[in-house]
């Protein structure tokens, strides 16, 4: 492909914005569908996808009052397996997938009391949970402090090496076709439409129907459909629904990898979700012997800056429950942008103009959401209906009248 900065002439089916594990997932799945798809992006890997702990956890991310995202993401859980088997076949490479659970535990009595009030919720949904007493914790895992008042071990929740599977989707798609611009796409262009300013169409507006998308180099891609998934930078790409554009923000999150010093055995078996003092905190293990530790949730806009203060709170939260944290290489720190909006919902489907498909707002869960977001994209490329659980989550829900689908 030309360098940045020279004028590219393509042309395809579909073109996708955004090279994460959302984008590069509908482009490999779109691709192995028959479609020949570019993949634009200026820095494949280096956005949320690679800053991310890799669990699959919708049963102990379950909340009150989320229960529409709870089912879009127990469908999700479902289609991982089968879609993690095809990627390693596919690539001959091993993306870590991990089914030992989490354990969930409560480091005082306040702690218990607010987990235990939501494992009866949950239950209520049809979720497995089994609650374990301070030594029924230690059995499972040996070197968590004897501190512990007690927790609750959720089965059916698991991890993945992100870093391994984004990798693989980028080999997978490379394998099925895709071919990849590394610019940045700055407009979606329509034709037959108005332009942002309400003037004639110019490369962008939510009328008309897509002709293809602008690139900050200053070169254009055509092509009848588009797929915006730019994750946290969703809402800088012009030509979408105002309405669209506002309702995705970047929320930073901060996290800690660390590593076993050699010759030290593995002090963690499950991912540990913990409640340190009102201070939630997690710590995920990995086959080659890292452990992440995170993460915060801070509203500061496009901020990727290290804390100090973060990396101690970090640290502090998994050393009060895991001691042996101490022991670990702090091998890397690092802040990602997940994207976020207003109900913490994904938004997945079509919006006007036409051709426009958005699959991008999936904040905590891009990861596990991945596999069936693609389906769900495929699926409205091709003409057919994503599954009913993609309903509530839409672009209309955010869409009063402007470019409503």
């Amino acid at each position: 492909m030309p360098a940045k900065g020279v004028l590219v002439a393509v042309t395809a089916d579909v073109v996708i914005a955004g090279g994460g594990v959302i984008g590069t997932a509908i482009a490999w799945r779109a691709a192995a569908a028959g479609l020949d798809v570019v993949l634009a992006d200026p820095a494949r890997g280096d956005g949320a996808s690679l800053v991310a702990a890799g669990m699959l956890a919708p049963v102990s991310e379950a909340l009150f009052g989320e229960g529409a995202l709870l089912r879009v993401n127990l469908l999700a859980l479902d289609r991982f397996p089968s879609f993690a088997a095809e990627l390693e076949q596919v690539t001959g490479h091993r993306v870590g997938l991990r089914r030992e659970g989490t354990l969930a535990v409560a480091y005082d009595a306040g702690d218990y009391a607010a987990l235990m009030r939501l494992t009866a919720f949950r239950r209520s949904a049809g979720l497995d949970a089994e609650e374990l007493d301070s030594r029924a914790c230690r059995k499972l895992e040996s070197f968590l402090t004897p501190d512990v008042h007690g927790g609750v071990l959720f089965p059916g929740d698991w991890s993945v090496d992100n870093r391994r599977y984004a990798a693989a989707l980028r080999e997978a798609a490379a394998a099925a076709g895709v071919r990849v611009v590394p610019d940045r796409v700055t407009a979606v262009l329509t034709a037959g439409g108005t332009d942002v300013a309400g003037g004639p169409d110019g490369g962008g507006g939510a009328g008309g129907r897509v002709r293809g998308v602008a690139l900050a180099g200053g070169g254009e891609i055509g092509s009848a459909r588009v797929v915006v998934a730019a994750g946290s930078w969703s809402g800088a790409v012009d030509g979408l629904p105002a309405a669209l554009r506002s309702a995705v923000r970047p929320v930073k999150g901060q996290l800690l990898r660390l590593r076993h010093p050699d010759g030290m055995p593995s002090v963690l078996t499950h991912t540990i979700r913990a409640t340190v003092r009102g201070a939630d905190v997690y710590l995920v293990p990995r086959a080659d012997g890292e452990v992440i530790v995170g993460a915060t949730q801070e509203e500061r806009g496009p901020d990727l800056t290290v804390t100090a203060g973060a990396t101690h709170d970090l640290l502090h939260d998994a050393m009060s429950v895991l001691p042996v944290t101490s022991e670990l290489i702090l091998a890397e720190t690092c802040a990602g942008l997940r994207p976020g909006t207003p109900d913490n919902g994904p938004i997945v489907g079509e919006a006007g103009p036409g051709g426009l498909l958005l699959a991008t707002g999936h904040y905590r869960n891009g990861i596990l959401m991945s596999a069936a977001t693609a389906d769900a994209a495929v699926a409205c490329l091709t003409g057919r209906a994503p599954a009913p659980e993609w309903e509530p989550f839409g672009p209309g829900r955010f869409l009063t009248g402007e470019g409503a689908r």
